[in-house]
């Protein structure tokens, strides 16, 4: 071999090694989102949508661009299941435009859309999910596996729940999933939860929010996640975590931790509702359970230095349930 081969070859390997490290570091991307000027925040959360309008999801998002007017948001986030059934096929499928661009037209809505993925967008092409030429469509769009934005005052941390889950690789029902980028998957999610602790571990923010499409304490149709309570759960507590929000179940929820502050959120009524479909918590009391409904809405989030206001809507703009993070915090510190 000569001298070029030899220098060819090397920088081959460089350019390799190069590749696969962006790879695994841009699996926590991070992302600046500025504050308002009195350094405050508010966003709304919406998950299991796009259904191109159908099952309520047009009237869900007239009522979230009104909400998110009134509340001049900043920005939006998606817990996953962005397009059913399956995800998109392409880039440039269509069902990109019909179920979120054109539905979403409000204009408090033309703000970043920070999103995950569900079960339900891995059983498309999930490279066309997360591709750059979605943003060329529509430049609100953001979808990643696993990443961070920094808010200032908050620190929201964006998990990629899909892979956690044993029953999508041991009985997948006859769905096919797209595992492109997560096989092999132990390897995956223990990155996954590295970077997470030491994200956690690093933050400064007075909040700190993660999201996620799975359920870690769930009341719906889904339940409970089992997989995350064993993995992620403990992480979350460790790091005094304010709020884990998903979607998953169809439906709208609170749940509160009777062993830490960790508030449980889900966000899961963009679209098609389950109703009258519920079940117990395992191992739990009712004193966790502080909210649940069975329909269609969205959620709203509006945070200062020293409060977070929680508050659901139904697909009429109505208030549903609401609190203060102060009332909440005040009740754990007399109980404990």
């Amino acid at each position: 071999m000569d001298g070029s081969c030899k220098h060819c070859l090397k920088w081959m390997w460089v350019a390799c090694f190069c590749f696969e490290f962006m790879l695994v570091s841009a699996e926590f991307q991070r992302f600046q989102h500025p504050v308002k000027a009195d350094g405050s925040l508010s966003f709304l959360v919406i998950g299991d949508w796009g259904r191109k309008g159908a099952y309520n999801q047009s009237q869900v998002a007239l009522q979230m661009g009104k909400v998110g007017e009134k509340l001049g948001i900043d920005f939006v986030i998606s817990t996953g299941d962005n397009f059913y059934e399956k995800g998109l096929a392409t880039p440039y499928d269509p069902h990109f435009k019909h179920s979120f661009t054109n539905i979403y037209s409000a204009n408090s809505l033309q703000k970043q859309w920070y999103s995950v993925l569900g079960n339900h967008d891995y059983r498309g092409d999930v490279q066309a999910l997360l591709s750059p030429i979605l943003r060329k469509i529509d430049s609100r769009w953001l979808c990643l596996r696993s990443f961070l934005v920094n808010t200032e005052i908050a620190e929201v941390f964006f998990i990629d729940t899909t892979p956690f889950v044993d029953e999508y690789f041991r009985n997948p029902k006859h769905q096919k999933f797209d595992w492109r980028g997560v096989i092999p998957r132990n390897k995956y999610l223990t990155r996954v939860l590295k970077e997470l602790r030491c994200a956690l571990r690093e933050s400064v923010g007075k909040w700190k929010i993660v999201i996620g499409h799975h359920p870690i304490r769930s009341i719906g149709h889904h339940g409970q996640t089992k997989e995350l309570i064993t993995l992620l759960l403990p992480i979350l507590e460790a790091y005094n975590v304010d709020m884990y929000i998903n979607g998953h179940d169809h439906c709208l929820q609170h749940l509160s931790s009777i062993t830490s502050p960790l508030q449980f959120f889900t966000s899961g009524g963009g679209s098609k509702a389950w109703k009258g479909d519920f079940d117990y918590l395992d191992g739990g009391g009712d004193d966790e359970i502080k909210f649940y409904y069975d329909g269609q809405g969205f959620m709203s989030v509006e945070l200062t230095p020293t409060n977070a206001k929680i508050a659901f809507y139904d697909i009429s703009g109505n208030v549903l349930h609401s609190f203060n993070s102060n009332q909440l915090y005040y009740t754990y510190s007399t109980e404990m």
